[in-house]
């Protein structure tokens, strides 16, 4: 079985990278490798993009640009998660999700593709042309929530959601360096493709454990 996950840049680079969570996330994914399951990781662009993109900001630049900015740091934290599953990955960075990739490695790592939208986007393209039935969107937050918790004390968080229901808390327009539970773009491509997509923390490797074994789980589950 095919698993696409969104790994969030945040959890590569949240200050410093996390070697920590990087050794971690390694061990995991080739225990599930040996298991029989494949992989497509598409690595985000996280702080590093929001950092440059801030600066270019203060330069008047286009969206366009702001984009491809984003799309370098995606490229850059996605060629580091490559190197640390050596011969076991297949052995370039992608960036084109609407080409299926012929290989017999069991992991396919990816970074953005064009401006106009996210990693989320390709991820949920990837999902319709590699037939696979979900997105894994590995973020540093347990849920999505009904408003910001980090604004609102009594923000309530949401373990079952429609899309037209997500649509009202993440809007329905993308913007560079937006920093949301899942790009509203591919929302709308998740939503016409029958995609489901769930949304918990990537660092709790238990608790993704328990989705691979079809367990109850911490998280969000949008479909």
């Amino acid at each position: 079985m095919i698993e696409i996950l969104s790994l969030g840049g945040s959890l590569v680079c949240p200050e410093e990278i996390d070697v920590l969570f990087l050794k971690k996330f390694r061990k995991f994914i080739l225990k599930w490798v040996q298991k029989g399951k494949k992989f497509i990781i598409f690595v985000g662009g996280g702080k590093i993009a929001r950092k440059y993109q801030k600066v270019a900001k203060k330069f008047k630049a286009k969206n366009e640009e702001l984009d491809w900015v984003g799309i370098s740091a995606t490229l850059f934290n996605a060629q580091l998660v490559k190197s640390i599953f050596g011969n076991f990955a297949f052995p370039k960075v992608l960036n084109n999700p609407s080409k299926k990739v012929l290989t017999k490695k069991k992991i396919i790592i990816f970074g953005g593709w064009k401006p106009g939208s996210s990693t989320d986007f390709d991820c949920v393209l990837a999902a319709k042309n590699f037939g696979a039935k979900r997105v894994i969107n590995l973020s540093n937050i347990d849920f999505v929530f009904d408003k910001d918790p980090k604004k609102f004390k009594d923000a309530r968080p949401i373990e079952k959601i429609s899309f037209d229901e997500l649509f009202k808390i993440i809007g329905r327009k993308w913007t560079p360096g937006a920093n949301l539970p899942f790009d509203p773009k591919a929302a709308k491509l998740a939503k016409k493709e029958k995609v489901k997509i769930i949304i918990l923390n990537g660092r709790n490797f238990k608790n993704l454990e328990k989705v691979f074994l079809g367990k109850k789980f911490k998280g969000t589950v949008v479909e």
